[in-house]
């Protein structure tokens, strides 16, 4: 239930809910006001709403400086203890990454929503004013505290963690390997300047070991690779793992199969229970998207190996086996 008197700040970083046609395609152009101006009248009242013009990218161009600065202006528009919740717009191409490393720092209860469009604002079937009028309805219901970041988006609501992008056209853009993972995060203030280059790779039979090498001669701090199936690849891969490893370099499977958990099971060289003994960190639940931002975070943060695992496991494990949806 929205209060009327509540306060929601509204942070817009472009995409496609801010995206008009033009003659080189469509490009955001609208600011965080014509978009709160575009809410349907009446679906939206009660909060009072404080903008934010953060920036106006596509999400697909963002880099990891972006990605860390849309979380801390999450932080500074909480700071302020009048605020009743923050609503982010962003690009649906890499929402599921920004909106959970801000879930990696969302040590606040109160409700952080992201929200965007599948089609630009000038598009016959714009999605984003519906969408945008249930996010400002979420951010404001004191029933969505202590939730973590949610996604808000073609009439569902999904926790921000495990969530991910299962269409390019459809309004319903999202669904969850599971929306029951527990949020284990990161203390302390979100990070400004440097950040831990993490690659990612998406392994296939006849993928080339030296993708491996070649990102550990190049600095990378970490590697994410998604696998086949439960978490296996081929025998070279193991070899290459082994020796980034002994690099110093964090390497996290996890797989390229949408649902399911990854455990080790197989061997024969390149399974999951090779690549785990050759050192790498198994990623149960959190594909290489949301995987690749967990250790970017962690390494930016100076967190050792041992704690990378830790952290991984308790981000992954279920503490019971249900799954709901909420509508919005």
């Amino acid at each position: 239930m929205v209060t009327d008197n509540a306060h929601v700040v509204l942070i817009s970083t472009g995409g496609t809910i801010a995206a008009q046609a033009t003659a080189d395609g469509a490009v955001p152009i609208l600011s965080a006001d014509d978009l709160l101006g575009s809410v349907p009248a009446g679906t939206a009242d009660g909060p009072m709403v404080s903008t934010v013009d953060l920036m106006s990218v596509d999400s697909s161009a963002m880099r990891v400086r972006d990605q860390f600065a849309v979380v801390a202006a999450v932080a500074d528009a909480l700071a302020d203890p009048a605020v009743d919740g923050v609503v982010v717009t962003h690009g649906t191409d890499t929402m599921e990454e920004t909106a959970f490393l801000a879930d990696l720092y969302a040590v606040d209860e109160r409700p952080v929503v992201f929200t965007g469009a599948q089609f630009p604002a000038d598009h016959p079937d714009s999605d984003g004013p519906a969408n945008m009028a249930a996010a400002l309805s979420v951010a404001s219901d004191p029933a969505m505290r202590g939730r973590g970041v949610l996604i808000a988006l073609g009439g569902r609501v999904l926790p921000a963690r495990g969530t991910f992008k299962v269409s390019t056209t459809r309004s319903l853009a999202f669904d969850t390997v599971r929306d029951d993972l527990p949020r284990p995060t990161l203390s302390g203030p979100v990070p400004a300047g440097r950040f831990a280059r993490v690659d990612a790779f998406t392994l296939y039979p006849g993928v080339s070991p030296g993708l491996i090498a070649a990102a550990v001669a190049q600095n990378a701090a970490g590697i994410v690779l998604a696998a086949t199936g439960s978490g296996n690849s081929q025998p070279d891969i193991t070899a290459e793992v082994s020796l980034a490893v002994q690099h110093g370099v964090v390497v996290v499977i996890t797989s390229r199969v949408p649902y399911g958990e990854v455990r080790p099971t197989y061997g024969g060289g390149g399974g999951g229970v090779d690549l785990e003994r050759a050192g790498a960190v198994v990623s149960p639940w959190l594909r290489a998207p949301q995987a690749r931002m967990t250790l970017v975070a962690l390494l930016t943060a100076g967190e050792p190996a041992s704690g990378i695992v830790e952290f991984f496991s308790g981000a992954d494990t279920p503490t019971d086996t249900g799954s709901s949806d909420s509508g919005v």
